[in-house]
């Protein structure tokens, strides 16, 4: 039996950073991502070049039947092994003032951050249950559902949403040796933040810097270690002290 770590949205950012600190400790990764799969390939190519084990899973996790199938398909063709890590790290940002926020931008964001949370867990749950090992589950939440932040109704709604879940669900499993964590970084130097007014923003932060995906993916290495096999329904800041 071989325990897998699947990460969502695994190609880029912080769960490009979470893919390769898992498989530097010996844990076969399944990268998740929906479109770039030239920045999956890439991923996977330098984590078997340092010798680890990587394999690709395209699927969005906003859509029901997509992750049932490739996940069903997946498990099918390992049938002794299953996913003891999930990292639900997959989101997406449509910032906008509430009242000028087009529809399809607010069910955008919460579809992936809360539905591909919900889709995506369920289905490796109860293998997770069954494992006399348990398992380990990290959501990626923000700042932004910790204190909100304007502009982003839709994003802090999700996060904060999926604090809420964390905390529920780490009971509901608890009994079974499954962990269930949140991890909410500030302002991390990625895509999803290249847009921001950076200079400006960085003052703001008492260490006068944006994290790196690396500072982020260690943590989640931590949580998904048997150091933290006491420490559940947690959710733990990384922002350089922007907000404590």
């Amino acid at each position: 039996m071989t325990k897998y770590a699947l990460v969502t949205g695994g190609s880029r950012g912080l769960g490009r950073a979470v893919c390769l600190r898992l498989a530097s400790e010996g844990i076969p990764v399944v990268i998740n991502y929906q479109t770039n799969a030239s920045a999956a390939e890439e991923v996977k190519t330098q984590i078997e070049a340092a010798g680890g084990m990587a394999e690709l899973l395209p699927f969005n996790v906003g859509d029901e039947a997509q992750v049932e199938a490739a996940l069903s398909t997946w498990q099918d063709t390992h049938p002794d092994d299953y996913i003891a890590y999930l990292v639900n790290n997959a989101g997406i940002r449509r910032d906008n003032l509430m009242f000028m926020m087009p529809t399809e931008d607010w069910h955008a964001v919460v579809q992936t951050s809360l539905d591909g949370f919900y889709y995506v867990t369920k289905r490796c749950l109860t293998k997770m249950m069954m494992r006399r090992h348990g398992g380990r589950i990290v959501n990626m939440t923000s700042l932004s559902g910790i204190k909100g932040m304007p502009g982003q109704a839709n994003y802090s709604a999700a996060k904060a949403a999926l604090i809420g879940a964390t905390k529920a669900l780490a009971q509901e499993c608890a009994a079974r040796s499954v962990t269930v964590n949140a991890v909410a970084p500030g302002f991390i130097e990625t895509d999803m933040t290249k847009d921001l007014p950076v200079d400006e923003l960085k003052k703001l932060v008492p260490m006068n810097r944006f994290g790196r995906p690396e500072e982020v993916a260690e943590l989640v290495a931590f949580l998904v270690s048997d150091k933290a096999a006491y420490i559940t329904g947690e959710v733990v800041s990384i922002n350089g002290g922007l907000y404590t």
